[in-house]
């Protein structure tokens, strides 16, 4: 799987496929060191600011100099000139941050000419690496940024400013509090990259092949059961994978063959490889990095965000695990050989124990203890728990290539980090995120529905260029405000659960899909076909956000009114994806699908004489079909 999930990540980066001599073992020694730090700051404390973000920073850009390549023609194994100076500007620039930190904020306001000149240069090597990580995407969104911020007194009068010196812009990215080493900064090295490392930790413990055998002894046996063993595995692996993408390819190399030896067509594997890998952002305890992300925006405890988001995120996978049903039965597929299928009270007997990392994070989550220190005590019980067989101990050498692995994990979004920082830093400084709302509330006046649709149509664009996680934190920091409003009348928690589920369109949403094309490249499918494909799976990502708006799906109201939301929106989903696949006892006509779409309509709206005339609606679909096979 490591060797196939190597080959395929290559398709989405510049890494060097393989470093040797020196360079390796610098590489090397550095990720284990990085990997070391933060998992010992997560167990006895974080040291002071300038070195908890700091050196996640300065560690994170000299591995992604040496480990990703300038050019595609740059040496394949070991950095080049321009690589190593790009190291050494990195060290320079953050170092001298590092160093320097005490005294740069005593004279806050007054920087010196040196002050501003690392400032330059910790933005010009920010750029390169989101460039080398992510592509050109986020740095010209940057770049536009700062001349936005320049020349803001000959912007159009709607989103017009008084202009900033550079000097400033360098000043506000680079030192100050929403820049460079801001909030995104903050998050990954405290809590994100922790889960990064843990994940990277089960995958080698053997855990990771648990949580595949664990799905097919459950569901190998039903229809599409392959399809079913790729939601549940990816929801598992999900959870903790830093993205969509680590996720698809991980799970995918086994998933994603399993499915086209039942019968799946290659385009329809991927994408439904693709769509569960994305229901992974969504599902607690640790979702991705969102959990975090939303618990550092709103002030709101993390463990109450990972409560409220159970819900939609069993929605979800309920939505994709329906049509893969119904995709299976359309197609007249059978399920995977029972010689094939892992017994589970075997499974359950020789392994129960490759749960309890998982168990050791909720339990330390729920008795209160903080994120990070509940991913500490989990790494540690994932290698005691490898060794209780041989074939999985985490010995001295394979806890070296954990730690490798999970530095390497951490670098994709790690070296979008500065960059984001700087986004973020122009939204405060020009008072962008003041005029933002203005311009959307006078297109959507009133209409939550309008505002919903104009924001996932800003968060599509924006996601073609840039991770998720940096398209949620600079989306929300612009959208935010506007659905809070008292017009709008949307809860803080929903507002930012609405941005956070639409930033995840650009994995499974043409022409981008990014999550959509690893699928692709795994299964050998066409990528423009297997990215609508994913489209079609992924549909309650669109879904969702305006139950958010609308209803108590986040248990905003009563006790009966959250009961009734759940209910409602569990029935509108199940109808919502036999409308999505065409499919119900048999292929559905025209007119049965107008039925079976208003009855998804009219459950979703969420009141008992609606939910009535859908269930009705459904029953009769139901009967005439029924009639129609006999």
């Amino acid at each position: 799987m490591e060797q196939t999930e190597t080959k395929e990540v290559a398709e989405f980066t510049k890494q060097r496929p393989e470093l040797k001599g020196i360079s390796k073992w610098i590489f090397e020694i550095s990720a284990v060191f990085f990997v070391g730090y933060y998992i010992y700051s997560a167990g006895f404390g974080t040291a002071a600011e300038q070195y908890h973000l700091g050196l996640y920073l300065l560690l994170t850009f000299v591995l992604i100099g040496i480990l990703y390549k300038f050019h595609q023609s740059s040496p394949t194994s070991r950095p080049s000139v321009i690589d190593i100076l790009l190291v050494c500007l990195s060290a320079c620039a953050i170092g001298y941050w590092i160093i320097d930190y005490p005294n740069i904020v005593d004279r806050a306001g007054a920087y010196t000419h040196l002050d501003i000149v690392m400032g330059a240069i910790g933005l010009i090597i920010s750029f390169e690496m989101s460039r080398r990580t992510v592509g050109w995407g986020l740095p010209i969104i940057a770049a536009v940024g700062i001349l936005y911020a320049l020349f803001g007194r000959v912007m159009p009068e709607a989103i017009s400013h008084q202009g900033f010196p550079f000097r400033r812009i360098i000043e506000h990215c680079f030192f100050g509090q929403d820049g460079i080493f801001g909030i995104m900064a903050n998050v990954m090295a405290t809590y994100v990259i922790l889960f990064i490392f843990f994940g990277a930790f089960l995958e080698k413990s053997g855990v990771g092949q648990f949580f595949i055998d664990l799905p097919m002894s459950l569901t190998g046996r039903s229809v599409g059961g392959a399809a079913k063993v790729s939601v549940v595995t990816s929801g598992f692996f999900g959870s903790v994978a830093g993205s969509a993408i680590a996720n698809t390819v991980t799970t995918g190399a086994f998933t994603i063959p399993l499915m086209k030896r039942t019968g799946f067509r290659p385009h329809i594997a991927g994408a439904v490889e693709a769509s569960a890998s994305v229901g992974g952002q969504f599902l607690p305890p640790v979702m991705g990095a969102g959990a975090f992300l939303i618990a550092e925006r709103t002030g709101i405890s993390y463990s109450k965000i990972a409560l409220i988001s159970i819900v939609p995120a069993v929605l979800y996978f309920l939505s994709v695990w329906v049509m893969v049903h119904f995709e299976a039965k359309k197609q007249g597929l059978a399920p995977i050989p029972e010689s094939e299928i892992p017994k589970l009270s075997t499974l359950i007997k020789t392994g129960w124990y490759y749960l309890l990392p998982l168990i050791t994070l909720i339990l330390s989550l729920m008795r209160g203890y903080s994120a990070y220190k509940s991913a500490f005590f989990s790494i540690l019980v994932t290698i005691a728990v490898s060794y209780f067989r041989a074939e999985t101990r985490l010995t001295p050498k394979r806890i070296w290539e954990a730690m490798v692995n999970g530095a390497k994990n951490s670098l994709a979004i790690g070296g979008a980090v500065g960059t984001i920082g700087i986004i973020v830093a122009i939204i405060d400084l020009t008072g962008l995120g003041r005029i933002f709302p203005d311009l959307v509330l006078s297109v959507a006046g009133n209409n939550k529905a309008i505002a919903v649709l104009l924001l996932a149509a800003a968060s599509l664009i924006l996601g073609m260029g840039i991770p998720v996680t940096a398209a949620y934190l600079i989306t929300s920091s612009l959208a935010v405000p506007i659905l809070t409003t008292p017009e709008m009348g949307i809860p803080v928690i929903a507002a930012h659960l609405i941005i956070f589920w639409l930033s995840q369109d650009s994995n499974i949403t043409p022409p981008v899909a990014l999550g959509a094309y690893a699928g692709a490249a795994i299964a050998r499918a066409d990528p423009w076909k297997t990215g609508w494909a994913c489209f079609k799976f992924a549909k309650l990502l669109y879904i969702m956000p305006l139950l958010f708006a609308y209803t108590n799906i986040l248990f905003t109201g009563t006790l009966v009114q959250n009961v009734m939301s759940v209910v409602t929106a569990l029935v509108g989903t199940v109808i919502f994806s036999i409308v999505t696949m065409g499919f119900f006892k048999r292929r559905t006509h025209w007119y049965e699908s107008i039925l079976l779409a208003l009855a998804a309509f009219l459950a979703y709206t969420n009141t008992i004489l609606t939910f009535i005339i859908a269930i009705v609606l459904l029953a009769t679909v139901f009967v005439v079909q029924k009639q129609s096979e006999s």
